[in-house]
């Protein structure tokens, strides 16, 4: 019996998820499609250079499942950049993070997703007194983001 599929946490949502070469029509490239969770794999490994095992845990996997996604990505990124394709980022079945916030002075309590900037004011009374909500401070010092749903509801294939 194969081992259940563990969803990926991811912190932020693709904006631009498209990448072609300059001056070759989209109808003559062939496509490569990087899935969310390489590309959330690619950016804590690459970019924030993160040891395999500390971005494994932010992701919520194991590490030789990370080593696998890496491994996948790197050959789809080469394979896009040294034959000239199209680069395609998505599906994988994810669960986006979110940071909680607090206003301190009317109480009210609400959730946006990583990546979009800290909010200026509580979007129900208009003050600026707010902060992290105390159980969401954890993300950044142990890796234990919060996730919007369940990991089974959230699918992102095409």
């Amino acid at each position: 019996m194969a081992r259940p599929f563990k969803c990926r946490r991811v912190r932020c949502e693709i904006k631009d998820n498209y990448f072609k070469p300059c001056g070759i029509p989209l109808d003559m490239l062939e496509e490569v499609i990087l899935t969310v969770d390489e590309f959330e794999a690619v950016r804590l490994a690459d970019l924030q250079e993160l040891y395999q095992e500390n971005a494994a845990e932010k992701m919520g996997i194991s590490r030789q499942t990370f080593g696998n996604i890496i491994n996948s990505a790197h050959k789809k990124i080469a394979d896009f950049l040294l034959n000239a394709k199209a680069l395609k980022i998505e599906g994988g079945i994810t669960t986006i993070t979110e940071r909680k916030f607090v206003c301190y002075s009317c109480r009210h309590a609400w959730s946006i997703p990583h990546g979009t900037g800290r909010p200026a004011k509580c979007p129900k009374c208009g003050d600026s007194n707010i902060h992290r909500a105390p159980e969401d401070r954890g993300w950044a010092r142990h890796g234990m983001g919060r996730s919007r749903g369940c990991c089974g509801k959230r699918n992102t294939n095409g």
